[in-house]
């Protein structure tokens, strides 16, 4: 379980690495301990006050389908900008928006990339 958890945490650094390189209003200083930094946090945050906001906007995420789900993430990314200085995100609505989507899409294509390739051969 703790391996999972530590390869889980990897996946998300290098998904917030991504996504720094593609999405030219967001940026992480430093190295590779930023990003491992940035992808703890955020992880604490989304299981912290994530989970109270997704609660909350229940009826609103159910009324869009979805969507709502989006704008959720955006503001745990900028709740997580501005607590650690190693994350700027130049504007909330366009910005953390994108970094949502494009942090969601790459985590769950690095995610699936791993599990096919720890698969056994024979299964």
């Amino acid at each position: 379980m703790l391996r999972s958890l530590l390869i889980s945490w990897a996946l998300m650094a290098v998904a917030f690495a991504i996504t720094a390189w593609l999405l030219t209003g967001m940026d992480i200083s430093g190295g590779f301990g930023s990003y491992l930094w940035i992808a703890l946090l955020f992880g604490v945050i989304n299981a912290i006050i994530g989970t109270f906001l997704r609660i909350i906007t229940l009826p609103l995420t159910i009324l869009t389908l979805g969507l709502f789900s989006i704008v959720v993430n955006a503001i745990l990314l900028n709740i997580t900008d501005a607590i650690s200085d190693d994350l700027t995100i130049d504007h909330f609505f366009w910005t953390a928006i994108w970094a949502a989507l494009i942090l969601s899409f790459v985590s769950v294509c690095l995610h699936f990339i791993l599990s096919v390739a720890t698969k056994p051969a024979n299964a």
